[in-house]
């Protein structure tokens, strides 16, 4: 099944990022590679504003180990990118997050992808709970089904 482009009303939070003119690759437009560090970027600076990811020295990480990314249209220097972030999964241990980017002022997704973080102990990198205050900051960002409620 092909996918589709979401719009901006499938996400629940929104940062801006500044495309950088070394993003762009020798065709014009922000290379592939790039996406995946908008995906990088949105959530972990949402989790630091949240104040549940102390990079430096926390006790839990989360560690990548699945990631995709599906191309609509191409971004490129100058855009601006607001990547709009939502959880699709939030488990014991893990979450599924999903990120579309989107150009500038438009509605619908150049690019959505996902990535899944597995949160372990920094020292013995061995799965561990989310930590209540880290769950709570996720579940702000689990998307309700449309008919939650009726």
């Amino acid at each position: 099944m092909k996918p589709t482009a979401d719009t901006r009303s499938a996400y629940r939070h929104f940062q801006p990022i500044t495309t950088r003119w070394m993003d762009n690759d020798v065709y014009g437009h922000v290379n592939n590679v790039i996406y995946y560090s908008y995906f990088d970027t949105v959530v972990n600076t949402y989790l630091i504003r949240q104040g549940v990811l102390d990079i430096e020295a926390g006790d839990t990480i989360g560690l990548v180990i699945e990631t995709q990314c599906n191309y609509f249209s191409a971004l490129s220097f100058p855009d601006t990118v607001v990547a709009g972030l939502r959880v699709a999964r939030l488990g014991n241990s893990s979450v599924r997050y999903e990120v579309g980017l989107f150009r500038n002022d438009e509605d619908v997704a150049a690019a959505q992808g996902h990535f899944v973080h597995v949160y372990v102990d920094r020292a013995t990198r061995r799965p561990v709970p989310l930590p209540a205050a880290l769950r709570h900051a996720l579940q702000a960002l689990v998307n309700e089904p449309a008919d939650a409620g009726a």
